[in-house]
């Protein structure tokens, strides 16, 4: 069993991270933002005992879901997408739609979800083991894109000033590889990301 219950999988051309958030007791896991290679999301929870019991999605950009309804067909388990999210790409795949707040289990461990759009309108965060996975809302150093359809300068103000709340020792897994390190934490980004030290001033 691995000494973390995150675990950070880089994948795919675009530098992504998908992740594993388990439960060491029951054995079972949620696979996050899962693109590119299902197989090879499955043969990493599985090399440490895991068992993939449901798929959750920071937002349904292709680069972060392309590999969910695969993923989905060959574990049998649903896919958790913000209530707000387009999920056009998504047809045919038995969907649980969440909100801010939801609570999503597995085993005896508890996700919060914590809406936090502005790179689109249903992106969230998931909120487990004092440590926040961010998707494409929070980078190490840096945040998502705002210029996309359903994207909000407004709106990604505020989520990082939520995101900012949080305390500082929760560990920031974010969705992609771009900045000075692969794991943060909220204090840290306090400190050195401009675009959370300064939120109201960001000229996105």
């Amino acid at each position: 069993m691995p000494t973390s219950s995150i675990i950070q999988i880089p994948i795919g051309p675009m530098m992504n991270f998908a992740y594993l958030i388990g439960d060491a007791e029951s054995g079972f896991c949620a696979a996050v933002d899962p693109a590119w290679d299902a197989h090879a999301i499955k043969r990493s929870a599985a090399g440490i005992g895991w068992k993939i019991q449901k798929i959750l999605l920071t937002h349904a950009h292709f680069d972060h879901a392309n590999a969910a309804a695969e993923l989905s067909a060959i574990t049998g388990s649903k896919v958790f997408v913000h209530r707000l999210e387009p999920v056009e790409d998504l047809k045919g795949v038995a969907l649980e739609y969440t909100e801010e707040g939801t609570i999503i289990k597995i085993g005896k461990l508890e996700i919060e979800c914590i809406h936090t759009p502005g790179h689109t309108q249903g992106s969230q965060c998931f909120l487990a083991y004092d440590s926040v996975i961010t998707g494409d809302t929070l980078f190490v150093d840096a945040c998502g894109r705002v210029d996309l359809p359903g994207g909000s300068p407004s709106d990604m103000t505020e989520s990082l000033k939520r995101l900012a709340n949080l305390p500082a020792a929760t560990k920031v897994y974010p969705g992609h590889d771009y900045g000075r390190a692969k794991v943060s934490s909220i204090g840290e980004e306090r400190r050195n990301n401009m675009c959370m030290r300064n939120p109201e001033g960001n000229v996105f």
